[in-house]
């Protein structure tokens, strides 16, 4: 029988999935820029990507460049047994902080969107220190 997944693991799992459809805006938007021959080709000399398509690119790449600090964290907690409510609380920190960092950067909201990063790094900073 399968073991149910913490609050923490399964928001490292939506947070996979949040990736994903941020991968798939930024490539949709992406498209019709410069077409779908280009894009499933090298991409070589592909013009910068600028305004929704832009946000779209950066706002995944942040994305995973966040992502992988966030599973690590999630993960050695798990492992070492140290999963907590703390955990759990800087889990939900990040995936609702990410989730609305998405939106609001497809929208064009530049300090909104930088406030919105700030949560999702106070939630690694409150998973961190319970590794402590």
């Amino acid at each position: 029988m399968p073991v149910p997944l913490s609050l923490d693991l399964t928001l490292l799992v939506w947070s996979v999935a949040l990736c994903v459809v941020q991968m798939l805006v930024a490539a949709s938007a992406r498209a019709p820029l410069v077409g779908l021959p280009a894009l499933a080709g090298n991409r070589d000399n592909l013009p910068a990507a600028t305004g929704f398509a832009g946000r779209a690119g950066r706002a995944h790449r942040n994305m995973l460049e966040n992502l992988v600090l966030f599973a690590a964290l999630v993960l050695v907690a798990h492992v070492t047994g140290r999963a907590n409510e703390m955990t759990a609380l800087g889990a939900q920190l990040f995936f609702w902080a990410r989730m609305a960092y998405a939106i609001v950067y497809l929208i064009g909201i530049p300090w909104l969107r930088t406030g919105l990063w700030l949560v999702s790094m106070a939630g690694l900073v409150v998973i961190f220190l319970q590794l402590l």
